[in-house]
């Protein structure tokens, strides 16, 4: 799908104020005037996989797709375009090449920080090397690792990780918060050492009443390694949406789902929660753009974008 930016005619799915001017034939634009709209741009990934490199081109499926310095070329771009730009990652950032393999996560982490990752949460796969391994690539991280439901007050981890981080743009605040899948039975326990599993949806609970009640954040988002949705009772992303009251946006990861667009689920207060995921391997570029009214920091409308890397720039 072919990237483009937002511009005030791009109300494509309006919540509240956006969708009701819509459907009475009523512009926005003629509401609204320029300086009275803020537009926050999400980009994200999610189960990169240590794909530093394209996939080669041997003619499979995906060949001559991903790729670091692609994605990198067009974060650039569009933060050239765009004022208010956030750049997140929703897990398993490590194994999956040979990188991996022979530098155990540093060149990931490096080259995240380069791009400017403004945030990033640890998936199951991000344990391969241990609670050791993964504590030494730290210091090559300049974005915080967000996760509130891992308690890893008894091993190496303990401070080195935050619960969650409010993001100032334009006026607006924007927290964010992250969530981890359970670690028994997906990784060996010397891996995560004496790390604690805590209730996902309890501390999703706990996060959004703290951030859009405490903290007051105008949006609130949540880094997701749950997973999508699954056929039973498993805590998934729609799961955690159905089960709380203040999550606007979940950006999710671990079930590798190639979304098109967001799914809207509604919840517990009747209002909308928005989850992407872009599949994995870095292949794409997800990217949901918010216009708000900045006088009153209300949320209007969205618009999403699925954006191809090998389509945008070649190698």
């Amino acid at each position: 799908m072919a990237g483009s930016s937002l511009n005030r005619r791009d109300f494509i799915r309006g919540t509240a104020a956006g969708a009701a001017l819509l459907a009475m034939g009523i512009s926005p634009e003629s509401v609204y005037a320029k300086d009275d709209l803020v537009k926050l741009v999400f980009l994200h990934t999610n189960d990169v996989h240590s794909r530093i490199d394209p996939f080669p081109m041997d003619g499979s499926k995906n060949q001559g797709r991903g790729g670091v310095a692609a994605r990198s070329a067009l974060v650039n771009k569009i933060r050239q375009e765009e004022e208010n730009v956030l750049l997140l990652d929703a897990g398993d950032i490590f194994q999956g090449t040979p990188y991996f393999n022979f530098y155990g996560g540093e060149l990931e982490i490096k080259m995240m920080s380069m791009m400017g990752y403004d945030a990033g949460i640890m998936g199951n796969h991000d344990f391969d090397n241990g609670i050791e391994g993964f504590y030494k690539q730290l210091p090559h991280a300049n974005f915080p690792i967000l996760n509130s439901n891992y308690d890893f007050s008894d091993t190496l981890l303990s401070g080195k990780t935050q619960p969650f981080k409010i993001f100032r743009k334009d006026g607006l605040k924007v927290g964010v918060f992250g969530l981890g899948i359970e670690l028994s039975g997906l990784v060996n326990k010397q891996q995560y050492s004496n790390t604690i599993y805590l209730d996902p949806i309890a501390k999703a609970l706990e996060m959004e009443k703290l951030l859009k009640l405490g903290h007051k954040c105008d949006l609130v988002v949540c880094l997701s390694h749950l997973g999508y949705k699954y056929a039973g009772p498993k805590v998934s992303d729609v799961v955690l949406a159905k089960s709380t009251n203040h999550i606007d946006l979940i950006i999710g990861g671990h079930t590798h789902t190639f979304m098109d667009k967001p799914d809207s689920i509604r919840n517990l207060s009747g209002t909308e929660t928005l989850i992407n995921q872009v599949g994995f391997a870095g292949i794409n570029l997800g990217r949901i753009d918010f216009i708000f009214d900045r006088k009153n920091g209300r949320k209007l409308s969205y618009s999403s974008d699925l954006q191809d890397i090998r389509t945008n720039f070649k190698i």
